[in-house]
């Protein structure tokens, strides 16, 4: 009964005996060779199995993380290619802009000069108009003149001659200011 005093108190498991001690020294060896016969090598495959997915997925992230450096460089030096595109075409499209600005402004002058010849040829057309009839009202304003002096009626050829000479006398340049061009 000693034992059963030992046991009730639970000091059994502090100081063992002798054969329990084989016994459990038995039951480890035991549960040690059917875990590494059964347990152990599943075990042991699945982590080997375990250890070639973890490595193949390292492996296939530094693959992928290359293949994306790569493709990071490629759309970095696509992008710059294309900036430097757009400011070569804006450069192009400025100085477009700039030979049509110049190109119109060119255009603009030709017109304008050809407005002012046009102008100026009218103008000296409207003053020979208006010299013609200042000489033809003097030379009726003449005719009458003479015809009150002498107080007759004079011929064509008496007439003719009073007004050109009449005329000859007369300086219509000074009248038209055109005495630049007459």
């Amino acid at each position: 009964m000693p034992l059963l005093a030992d046991s009730s108190s639970g000091n059994f498991l502090v100081s063992p005996s002798l054969g329990v001690m084989i016994w459990t020294l038995i039951a480890f060896i035991v549960a040690l060779l059917a875990l590494r016969k059964w347990a152990f090598p599943p075990i042991s495959a699945a982590l080997e199995k375990r250890q070639k997915a973890i490595e193949e997925s390292i492996d296939s992230a530094q693959r992928t993380r290359e293949e994306a450096e790569q493709l990071l460089a490629e759309y970095r030096e696509r992008l710059a290619e294309a900036r430097s595109q757009s400011e070569e075409i804006v450069q192009r499209a400025r100085q477009a802009a700039d030979a049509h600005e110049r190109e119109a402004h060119a255009r603009g002058d030709e017109i304008a000069e050809e407005a002012s010849r046009k102008a100026q040829r009218d103008i000296d057309a409207a003053t020979k108009r208006a010299l013609q009839d200042l000489r033809n009202e003097v030379a009726d304003l003449t005719i009458l003149a003479t015809e009150k002096v002498t107080r007759k009626s004079l011929d064509d050829s008496d007439q003719r001659r009073l007004v050109e000479e009449a005329l000859g006398d007369i300086d219509f340049t000074k009248l038209s200011g055109t005495a630049r061009s007459n």
